[in-house]
């Protein structure tokens, strides 16, 4: 068998099928597709493979190309239960707040121009005022995430000083990533105080210094801290730090700003409640329970805001139009007292138990197959450790779970589950309304693929 009989570059971009490729994808990805299925072909045929059609040869091509220019960043439907599923790309974002980002994104927008006077503004402006009506601060200053807003503010106010921290606060959260190696880039010195589990206000008094700049709390995140434990109020600290004329910064992380005890959760502190008890600063992230964009959040003395705004490490942390654009429009979603039912991770968790009952029975009926079974949601994302909320889930019985789950995430768009007990199970709370049809026509094309052991739709428990 000859490779000659291969047929040429020329030949196989001459036919409809290539034409097709041309005008989709553009001469130069085109060419480099056939040209890469004509090396394997070549390769495969050396190793004892038969010659490959012409429309093989092509269809290899195509299927490069369409991966090739696939988007490795896409949109999926969380059915996990996972509120904030931070490897899913933690909150939604409100339909104000995307049509916010469309209009500022598509143009010319005013992100560092005063219409007023006509003349440079400030991009800080555009998130400030929203920020102090809703939390009582004095001034707010925004930049991309929680850990720079954490390190703009010790590399600003301690840089060379020394940093008092609970040791049972220098956590470990996703990813590796330390807080205290973040925290050490401002070039401050931590100084640990306290022990794993106890941490008095005796302990912090102890360890203060003439090189002593501030305290800082440390939101505990994704783990929590039970039994014989003990850390000081952050009143208490606040008293302590303005005795000895140092400040103190709340690290705060979740972003709440509604009581999240409410919804049968526990309560997770707010940035209201922080700045009430005496912090002078309070830094927290906007896309966790503030519902918003990724962003880190800074508020609190207007004096200090001040400082880290002329900070040069500021610049390079500072948000683009569309984050702020973004912010803004959730941001106002708190003003108008409009949280629960315009953002999309507010109405999850305020979703009562009866609704997602309803909608996980409305999905077995559809697909004719599954049971309705009690489960428990996750709020997630650095909140809220261990708490949970009851739910209602579908629960599929199938032969092989692990792989059609694997499948299910190569339906369009990808469906992300979890697995209990060998079954699928699926959560309406997190899935979103509009996405219900794609879901079930992503369960319906899985299930005709292997056509597991499903039982008939059952009834719902309890």
């Amino acid at each position: 068998m000859s490779l000659r009989q291969l047929p040429s570059v020329d030949l196989l971009l001459r036919s409809p099928a290539a034409e097709a490729m041309l005008a989709r994808f553009g001469r130069p990805l085109t060419l480099d597709a056939v040209r890469d299925a004509l090396v394997a072909a070549r390769a495969d045929v050396r190793q004892g493979c038969s010659l490959p059609t012409e429309a093989a040869l092509l269809a290899a091509a195509r299927q490069d190309l369409e991966q090739r220019v696939a988007p490795s960043l896409r949109p999926v439907i969380n059915a996990t239960g996972v509120v904030l599923h931070t490897n899913l790309g933690r909150a939604p974002l409100s339909p104000a707040a995307l049509q916010a980002q469309h209009d500022t994104a598509s143009g010319y927008s005013t992100l560092e121009f005063d219409l007023l006077t006509g003349r440079r503004g400030a991009r800080h402006t555009h998130a400030q005022s929203l920020l102090q009506h809703i939390t009582g601060a004095e001034a707010a200053l925004v930049v991309n995430n929680n850990a720079a807003a954490v390190l703009l503010a010790l590399t600003a106010l301690a840089q060379h000083k020394e940093v008092l921290i609970a040791r049972s606060q220098l956590v470990e959260i996703g990813g590796g990533f330390r807080v205290p190696d973040v925290l050490r880039q401002s070039g401050a010195r931590l100084v640990e105080v306290g022990t794993t589990n106890r941490t008095h206000l005796s302990d912090f008094a102890e360890a203060v210094t003439a090189r002593t700049a501030l305290l800082l709390r440390a939101h505990h995140s994704n783990f929590r801290l039970v039994g014989f434990t003990a850390e000081p109020l952050l009143a208490e600290l606040a008293d302590l730090a303005h005795q000895h004329d140092l400040l103190l910064v709340d690290d705060l992380g979740s972003g709440a700003l509604l009581d999240t005890s409410a919804f049968g959760l526990g309560h997770e502190p707010t940035v209201q409640e922080s700045l009430q008890a005496g912090a002078d600063l309070v830094a927290f992230s906007g896309d966790k329970l503030l519902g918003g964009p990724q962003a880190g959040l800074l508020v609190g003395r207007a004096a200090l805001i001040e400082r880290l705004r002329q900070h040069p490490l500021a610049r390079a942390l500072r948000p683009g139009k569309s984050c702020l654009a973004a912010l803004a429009a959730t941001l106002l979603h708190y003003y108008k007292d409009e949280a629960l039912t315009a953002i999309p991770i507010w109405r999850m968790i305020a979703a009562p138990a009866e609704r997602l009952r309803d909608r996980a029975a409305a999905w077995a009926a559809a697909l004719g197959a599954g049971e309705v079974l009690p489960g428990q949601s996750t709020v997630g994302g650095g909140s809220l450790p261990e708490e949970t909320q009851p739910t209602w889930l579908l629960s599929l019985a199938v032969s092989h779970p692990d792989d059609f789950a694997m499948r299910l995430r190569h339906t369009d768009p990808p469906v992300i589950v979890r697995i209990e007990k060998d079954r699928l199970a699926l959560d309406p709370r997190t899935v979103l309304p509009e996405q219900e049809p794609l879901l079930i026509a992503a369960l319906r094309q899985t299930l005709a693929a292997e056509r597991p052991r499903l039982p008939a739709p059952g009834r719902a428990e309890g």
